[in-house]
């Protein structure tokens, strides 16, 4: 059993990994191109000083027992971290829109219609590529887990944190070993991503669909929405003033007990739905909600804390810069523990696997790009889309590293549209509700069944973007 003294020297280490983590990314000039986060950089070193690598390369000098020869950590220590990634990831989503400006869902479409449109086709194109590639090629010839159709979506849209979240998940579910390939896509989505992107803003300026490039007259749209937070509103900050006058308490220690409160919204709303199933459907054998993680729950729980807060005019609390402190830090644990833990013996034995699903999810997301994108936006298509296919391969940070790329005075409006986007789309895929349940649907509904609802989703939005092209098409011939 782990001692409160294994996790402190557990959390210890993490601190001196992330740190070894800034000064090899600060030495290798590769790592520094590639915009690998400190995170992923330490997480590789954990898993490169553990028992997998150096352990083995230990003991075939020197035998088993030989010092290190089970790597650098300990095995209470390695415990620890096996178990960090489905716990501090409640943290992470809990705090998401903590501090958040939530508009209306009709002001979101008003403001990003074709970004919405766009990112949510490009995820659920995700699934229906992941199953079709199970059903015809991974089953027949490799003999493969249902689940594995659910696997590009994970790695590439959810990312580490959402497949480190998910362990006890696949776990529960029978497929142990989806955890370390969702975790190896993740890591595959992010380098190909910053990869393919730089290339295609290269291709695209010579090409001439960088438009931003052209209208150099054009005045800059401000900066500031991607934050989307009222940090900036000079009442919120009198209003903070007046609300913490006297305070005893960090701010820090404050804001993160709203994140906890958000944490235990999401698990009575988890519970909540897990009765409601035992009570209803669940008595035809039909199961879904019992596999679901915490993490989607917790960022739901986070909005109604943001809502109620503001509700109560209480929510100048809440600070957004040390909310996304949190959700950092805590992220940071997620992708070192879960990189850290990650099985090189399971990659290795599911290698085709693991390939055919990473060459399907890059072609897939790479011409769905090149062929939707130019005909849904209106205008500077490559500057609003570019940053959706970022965060489809990697994560919401690649995404906004290539809108900066091309669009770095954010003269397209690119960053607002992107940024409302995130409310009509993290709670429901790239870690949301339907990220967390599609294993669980898989496994109960069959590949053919969740095929059919992925694939009749995806149909809708692109219908969906056809007509708002058609709108827009309309709009342009009035005005003329």
């Amino acid at each position: 059993m782990l001692s409160l003294r294994d996790i402190f020297f557990a959390f210890i280490w993490i601190a001196l990994l992330i740190l070894a983590g800034r000064i090899i990314k600060n030495k290798v000039g590769w790592i520094q191109r590639l915009y690998l986060p400190e995170s992923i950089v330490a997480g590789a070193l954990a898993l490169l000083l553990g028992p997998q690598v150096l352990g083995l390369i230990v003991t075939a000098i020197a035998g088993e027992g030989a010092l290190l020869s089970e790597g650098l950590f300990s095995e209470p220590i390695r415990e620890a971290w096996s178990s960090a990634p489905g716990i501090f990831i409640n943290i992470v989503f809990a705090a998401l829109f903590l501090g958040e400006v939530i508009p209306s869902p009709k002001q979101i479409w008003r403001r990003a219609a074709p970004q919405v449109i766009f990112g949510q086709s490009l995820a659920w194109g995700q699934y229906v590529v992941g199953i079709l590639v199970t059903l015809l090629i991974l089953i027949p010839l490799f003999n493969a887990n249902p689940i594995s159709g659910a696997l590009i979506e994970i790695g590439f849209e959810g990312g580490h944190g959402t497949a480190g979240g998910m362990t006890s998940t696949f776990a529960d579910l029978g497929f142990e070993e989806g955890a370390d390939l969702a975790l190896g896509l993740a890591t595959v989505g992010i380098v190909t991503g910053i990869i393919t992107g730089t290339l295609l803003a290269d291709w695209a300026r010579k090409k001439q669909h960088v438009s931003v490039a052209q209208d150099q007259d054009t005045d800059a749209v401000e900066d500031t929405v991607p934050e989307m937070s009222h940090e900036d509103n000079e009442r919120v900050r009198e209003r903070r003033a007046h609300l913490t006058r006297g305070l005893l308490i960090d701010p820090l220690s404050l804001n993160f007990g709203f994140v906890g409160i958000a944490v235990i919204f999401g698990w009575l709303i988890q519970q909540g739905l897990i009765l409601i199933e035992s009570l209803t459907w669940g008595n035809t054998g039909f199961t879904v909600m019992e596999y679901i993680p915490l993490f989607p729950m917790a960022l739901i729980g986070g909005i109604l804390v943001q809502l109620i807060m503001v509700r109560l005019d209480i929510d100048a609390l809440v600070i957004p810069r040390l909310t996304k402190n949190i959700a950092g830090t805590a992220l940071d644990v997620v992708v070192v523990t879960a990189l850290a833990s990650i099985s090189l013996q399971v990659i290795g034995g599911n290698l085709g696997i693991f390939l055919i699903l990473s060459v399907a999810g890059i072609t897939w997301n790479i011409v769905f790009f090149l062929w939707f994108a130019p005909r849904l936006f209106p205008d500077y298509w490559f500057e609003k889309a570019i940053g959706d296919l970022g965060q489809s391969m990697g994560v919401t940070a690649t995404g906004i590293l290539l809108m900066r790329m091309v669009d770095p005075e954010n003269r397209s409006g690119a960053f607002e549209s992107f940024a409302y986007k995130q409310l009509f789309f993290e709670p429901i895929v790239g870690g949301g509700l339907f990220t967390a349940a599609s294993p669980a649907l898989i496994s109960s509904l069959g590949l053919i069944t969740t095929l059919l609802i992925t694939a009749g989703l995806l149909v809708f939005w692109i219908g969906a973007g056809f007509v708002l092209m058609r709108q827009e098409a309309r709009s342009a011939v009035a005005k003329q």
